[in-house]
C-alpha cells in the first residue's frame, strides 16, 4: 500500500510540472558582432509575414513600433557610438521605430526591459532619434531580420530588413581614438616584437603615418629571434607604398622564401604576385 501511494505521488508531482512545449511563432535570435575594438550586441524576435501585409499593415506608418516582436529588441554598446551625427552613451537601449513610407525615425530608448513601450511612451527616455531613410527591393524577406554589414575599422551598418523594405542606419565607433591610446601606452612602456608590427600593420591599413610605420616593423624583425613571412610581407607592402620598390621587392623575395620553406601557399602566391606587379 505504502509503495502504492508513492507512485500515484511521483506521478501526481511529474504531472505538476510538466509543460507543453513548442515552436515560438517569433523565435528570439542573437547577433554578436565586434567592429573595430567595439562589441556591438542585438536581441530581437523575428515575427514572419505568413501572408499579411507588412509595411502599412501590421506595421503601421505613423505608429512606435517595437521592431520586432514579444519582449522589447534590445542593442548594446561597448564604447560611445555616433548614431546620424549624434553621440550615444555606451549601454544598452531598446530599440524602437516610428515607420513611414519616406523616412524612420528610429528611437533608442533608456528602458530596456519592457514589452510594447508605446503604449507607455516616455518621451524623456529616449536617449538618441535618429532619421533612416527606407530603401525598397523587389525580393521578399518572410521573416523580420537585423543585420550588421559594410564591416569597416571605424563603422558598420545595422540593417533593418522585412518584407520589401530596408533601413540603413549607419554606426560610428571609437576605433582609431582607442588604437592610438593602446600604441602610445604600449609602446612607450616595454613593447614586444609583436606590438611593433601590430602597430606598423595598423598604421598601414588606416594610410597614417608610413614612415612610423617602416620604424616599428623593423624595430619588430630586428626583435624576433626567427625571421617571418608575414611580418616581411606587411614589411613590402609598406615598403611599396612608401614607393620604394626596390626595398619591397627585396622584403617581398624574402618573404617568399619563408613562406615556401614554412608551406604557406596563400603568402607564396600573394607574394609572386607582388613581385610581378613591382617588377614592372
Amino acid at each position: 500500500m505504502r509503495l502504492t501511494y508513492l507512485l500515484l505521488f511521483t506521478f501526481s508531482l511529474g504531472a505538476t510540472f510538466a509543460q507543453v512545449t513548442t515552436p515560438q511563432p517569433s523565435p528570439r535570435s542573437k547577433i554578436s558582432q565586434q567592429v573595430g575594438l567595439t562589441q556591438i550586441d542585438i536581441d530581437y524576435s523575428r515575427p514572419s509575414a505568413r501572408g499579411r501585409q507588412i509595411m502599412g499593415g501590421l506595421v503601421r506608418y505613423g505608429d512606435i513600433w517595437r521592431t520586432g516582436a514579444n519582449q522589447n529588441t534590445t542593442v548594446s554598446f561597448s564604447d560611445p557610438v555616433s548614431i546620424a551625427g549624434q553621440t550615444l552613451a555606451a549601454g544598452k537601449y531598446a530599440l524602437y521605430t516610428r515607420p513611414s513610407a519616406n523616412q524612420w525615425e528610429v528611437y533608442f530608448y533608456k528602458k530596456n526591459n519592457l514589452g510594447d513601450a508605446s503604449l507607455n511612451w516616455e518621451e524623456n527616455h529616449v536617449e538618441l532619434t535618429a532619421i533612416a531613410s527606407p530603401i525598397y527591393f523587389d525580393p521578399m524577406v518572410e521573416t523580420f531580420t537585423i543585420s550588421l554589414s559594410n564591416l569597416q575599422s571605424n563603422s558598420a551598418s545595422m540593417n533593418l530588413i522585412w518584407e520589401h523594405t530596408l533601413i540603413p542606419i549607419s554606426i560610428v565607433v571609437p576605433t582609431a581614438s582607442k588604437a592610438q591610446e593602446s600604441i602610445d601606452r604600449t609602446l612607450s612602456g616595454e613593447p614586444k616584437a609583436r606590438d611593433y608590427f601590430q602597430a606598423a600593420v595598423y598604421y598601414l591599413q588606416e594610410n597614417k603615418d608610413l614612415k612610423k610605420a617602416q620604424s616599428w616593423i623593423e624595430k619588430a624583425i630586428e626583435m624576433r629571434e626567427k625571421p617571418a613571412y608575414w611580418m616581411y610581407r606587411q614589411y613590402a607592402l609598406i615598403l611599396a607604398k612608401r614607393n620604394d620598390k626596390d626595398a619591397a621587392l627585396k622584403a617581398a623575395k624574402k618573404s617568399l622564401t619563408l613562406a615556401e620553406k614554412a608551406g604557406n601557399k596563400d603568402y607564396v602566391i600573394m607574394n609572386k604576385a607582388s613581385i610581378f606587379e613591382w617588377s614592372k
